[in-house]
C-alpha cells in the first residue's frame, strides 16, 4: 500500500479534493437535494479512484522518458520500486472502482463515467503531440466540483461549472509553472509544453493570463449565489495565493517553482474551500 500511494502521490489529491466539497455542498446548499453520508463517501470514493488512475497511468505511460529525466529518473517504476505491470493493474484496478462507485451514485454520473476516465487518463498522451497538454489537465481536475455537484443533484448548473472553469485555469496555469524545470528536457525529447514552445518569460506571461481567469471564475458566482463575508475572505486569500506564486516565481530564477507549484496552491484551494463551507454553514442558519 505504501509503495503505491508513493506512485500515486495522494497528496496531490490537495488540489481538486477541496474544491469537490464545494460542488458537493453547494449541491446541498442550493438546491432540495438532501445531504446524506452516504453519497459524500461515494464522491470521495471517485475522487480518489480518479487520481490514482490518472496519476498511476501517467508513470506507466512516462516510465521510459522519467527514465531519462535527471529529476524524474526515481521515480517508483523507474526506480524499480512498482513494476510498470504492477502499475498498469493498479490502473485497471481503480478505473473499475471508479465507475462501479458512480453506479451506486445516481444513473447520470454512471453514464458519464467513461468520458470523465477517458479526460483524466488522456492527458498523459498530450504532452506528445501540444503544448495545450496544461490545459487537458486543468481539464481533468476541474471535473470535481461539477461531478460532486451532480452526484447530489443528477443535474448540471452555473455556478459549479465556474467552479470548474476556476480549476481548469488555475491548474493549468501552475502546471505551466511546475513544467518551466523541464523546459530543456522537453525541448530535447521532442517533448511539448508550453516552457518549451515559447520560453521562460512567456510562458510565465500565459501562465498569468489564465490565473487571472481563475481568479474571475471564483469572483462570477457571487452575481449568480447569495455568500456572506466569509466566501469573500476565501476569494482575497485564493488570489493572493496566485499573485504569489507569480513573484517567486521569476524568469531569472526557477529554484522556488516547488514552493508555487505544491505549498502555494494547497493552501489555496484548502483555504478558499473552508471558506465556501464555513459561509455555507452560515447561510443555512
Amino acid at each position: 500500500m505504501k509503495k503505491y500511494f508513493s506512485l500515486v502521490l495522494f497528496a496531490h489529491s490537495i488540489f481538486a479534493l477541496p474544491f469537490a466539497m464545494i460542488g458537493f455542498f453547494l449541491g446541498v446548499t442550493t438546491t432540495d437535494s438532501p445531504f446524506r453520508w452516504e453519497k459524500l463517501i461515494l464522491v470521495l470514493l471517485c475522487m480518489v479512484f480518479a487520481r490514482n488512475s490518472a496519476m498511476a497511468f501517467n508513470r506507466y505511460l512516462d516510465r521510459n522518458i522519467d527514465a531519462k529525466n535527471p529529476r524524474t529518473k526515481m521515480r517508483d517504476i523507474p526506480a524499480g520500486k512498482v513494476s510498470a505491470n504492477e502499475a498498469l493493474i493498479f490502473v485497471i484496478a481503480n478505473c473499475l472502482l471508479f465507475a462501479i462507485t458512480t453506479y451506486f451514485i445516481n444513473p447520470l454520473c454512471f453514464y458519464l463515467s467513461p468520458v470523465a476516465l477517458f479526460v483524466v487518463l488522456f492527458y498523459s498522451y498530450t504532452k506528445r503531440f501540444t503544448a495545450l497538454c496544461h490545459l487537458v489537465l486543468g481539464l481533468g481536475l476541474s471535473l470535481a466540483p461539477i461531478g460532486a455537484y451532480i452526484a447530489v443533484t443528477g443535474h448540471f448548473a452555473l455556478v459549479p461549472v465556474l467552479y470548474s472553469f476556476a480549476v481548469l485555469f488555475w491548474v493549468s496555469g501552475f502546471d505551466i509553472i511546475y513544467a518551466l524545470q523541464d523546459e530543456d528536457f522537453d525541448r530535447e525529447e521532442n517533448l511539448h509544453s508550453i516552457p518549451s514552445a515559447l520560453g521562460i518569460k512567456n510562458a510565465l506571461n500565459v501562465s498569468v493570463l489564465l490565473h487571472i481567469l481563475s481568479a474571475a471564475c471564483v469572483i462570477l458566482p457571487v452575481f449568480f449565489t447569495e455568500f456572506s463575508w466569509v466566501y469573500y475572505v476565501g476569494i482575497v486569500f485564493f488570489c493572493s495565493m496566485l499573485i504569489y506564486q507569480h513573484l517567486l516565481v521569476k524568469p531569472n530564477d526557477i529554484s522556488k517553482v516547488n514552493r508555487a507549484f505544491q505549498t502555494l496552491n494547497g493552501y489555496a484551494s484548502v483555504v478558499f474551500a473552508l471558506c465556501f463551507l464555513i459561509d455555507a454553514y452560515i447561510r443555512t442558519k
